[in-house]
């Protein structure tokens, strides 16, 4: 049976990891401190002010826990799940019509201010649409890319969008060098798996729908944009059909954004013009809110923590990887592994920089007697078995992700050359390896008396 957002409403209410608030909640002035507060349950509102008839779902995962029940796996076995799942690929299959194309919206009846679309932070420009994802297309190859952007609701039917140099950037590029609009659809509600395709990094001929149905063991089903030469999935909530405008730019921003901070991004921005609209007639509006270990942060960790995982196990022809944590902000990523050699963890901890993800810039390799889900005992790792003298390395002059505030920007927002320059740093936090049995010993953690044997439970 294919899954979409309403199974999985389903999936979290038998878990256990709903919670339905009847209560009447205003999108913009009291949903985000609610999705805020809420870091460990999902939420669905069945009751919004000013928009009667709609619902809206948020924190949907919240944590990781969610994202590994949205995998039907474990929280341990996440991340090497994930990683074998990414390496499938279904080609997506087209169908007639579907659910979202209940209602079709065009012209004049084309308006967003009808939409639930809540304000997430205190300094915010306004409304954004946070939780869209957008489908564009190589104008020469046709080759298609789905991936997050924020969209700044600006009117009736223009939002902007801000655009990291990646590839929906690149097909603005090629659409620009012609003068012509590039045809965008973005589609918001559907089940988080396509949320976690959308937030993969690969290659430009990387299809994230095909990548989709790798995740979700089907292919995905497809329809036909009414006005663009678009595909979506058949069964999503809401999709927007628009253009962005070629060589226009307007303000967008400030946005509260991932790392926590206002800074990144807010400048000259592409606009998109929305002509149709198409949904569910009974359409659940998905708002994501923003934020350091919020929702769109788990989005993004568990694949880019899946592709690191991946490709640092080859490191010298193999390295005993037991598993990867990307840390808060987005910027560091914990490994976990069983050093055999000296220098090994280094040459894994270089490798975690310098991939596919341009996000992380702090890499610390931890030894297999720490649990890099207790982030104490990262920090214990880092203080009890860090020498700074050899185990700190500092890489300067690296490329950064352009969203990093820490970073010298080179060149602006809304520009093809956005880019931010800084340091790398490694840390290796390991024991000796397991090729030094003494010096290794010496590590050893201490272990209460009765350890595994005696539970506290059994003396309640």
């Amino acid at each position: 049976m294919g899954k979409d957002m309403r199974t999985w409403i389903g999936q979290l209410e038998a878990a256990g990891e709903l919670l339905e608030i009847n209560s009447s909640v205003d999108p913009l002035t009291e949903m985000g401190a609610l999705l805020w507060q809420s870091r460990e349950k999902a939420l669905l509102f069945n009751n919004l002010e000013g928009f009667p008839g709609w619902r809206s779902l948020g924190q949907a995962p919240a944590n990781y826990s969610h994202a590994a029940l949205a995998f039907e796996t474990e929280m341990e076995n996440l991340i090497s799940t994930v990683a074998g799942k990414m390496k499938n690929r279904y080609i997506p299959e087209s169908v007639e019509t579907g659910p979202v194309k209940d209602v079709i919206l065009k012209g004049e009846d084309v308006d967003l201010s009808k939409f639930p679309i809540h304000i997430g932070g205190t300094k915010d420009a306004g409304a954004f649409i946070t939780a869209g994802l957008c489908i564009t297309k190589d104008p020469d190859t046709g080759i298609r890319n789905m991936s997050f952007h924020r969209l700044q609701v600006k009117g009736r039917n223009k939002t902007g969008i801000l655009l990291v140099p990646r590839h929906t950037s690149i097909n603005l590029q090629k659409y620009e060098a012609k003068n012509e609009p590039m045809p965008i659809a973005i589609f918001i509600g559907h089940h988080p798996l396509y949320y976690m395709a959308a937030a993969t990094t690969g290659p430009y001929e990387m299809d994230e729908l095909e990548l989709a149905g790798g995740l979700l063991g089907e292919p995905v089903k497809t329809v036909k944009c009414e006005t663009i030469d678009i595909e979506v999935p058949f069964d999503a909530e809401i999709v927007l059909e628009g253009h962005v405008l070629p060589g226009y730019r307007e303000d967008e921003g400030p946005f509260s954004e991932f790392q926590d901070y206002y800074i990144s991004g807010t400048g000259q921005n592409p606009v998109i013009e929305i002509q149709a609209i198409t949904m569910r007639k009974d359409a659940i509006f998905k708002n994501l809110q923003n934020g350091s270990e919020m929702e769109g942060c788990i989005f993004h960790k568990v694949p880019m923590g899946a592709a690191i995982y991946d490709r640092i196990r080859s490191v010298g022809g193999f390295a005993d990887i037991k598993n990867v944590l990307v840390l808060p902000g987005i910027f560091g990523v914990a490994v976990q592994m069983t050093p055999r050699f000296y220098g090994e963890a280094k040459n894994v901890l270089m490798a975690a920089l310098s991939g596919e993800y341009l996000h992380p810039k702090v890499a610390i390799a931890v030894d297999d007697d720490v649990n890099i889900f207790n982030y104490w005992e990262i920090l214990w790792s880092i203080n009890t078995r860090v020498n700074p003298d050899e185990d700190i390395i500092i890489l300067p002059g690296s490329r950064i992700h352009s969203m990093d505030p820490t970073a010298k920007e080179l060149f602006p927002p809304g520009t093809p050359s956005w880019q931010r320059v800084g340091g790398k740093m490694i840390i290796d936090a390991t024991k000796p390896p397991v090729s030094d049995p003494e010096a290794r010993e010496i590590f050893e953690r201490i272990l209460p008396m009765g350890h595994g044997k005696v539970h506290i439970e059994n003396f309640l």
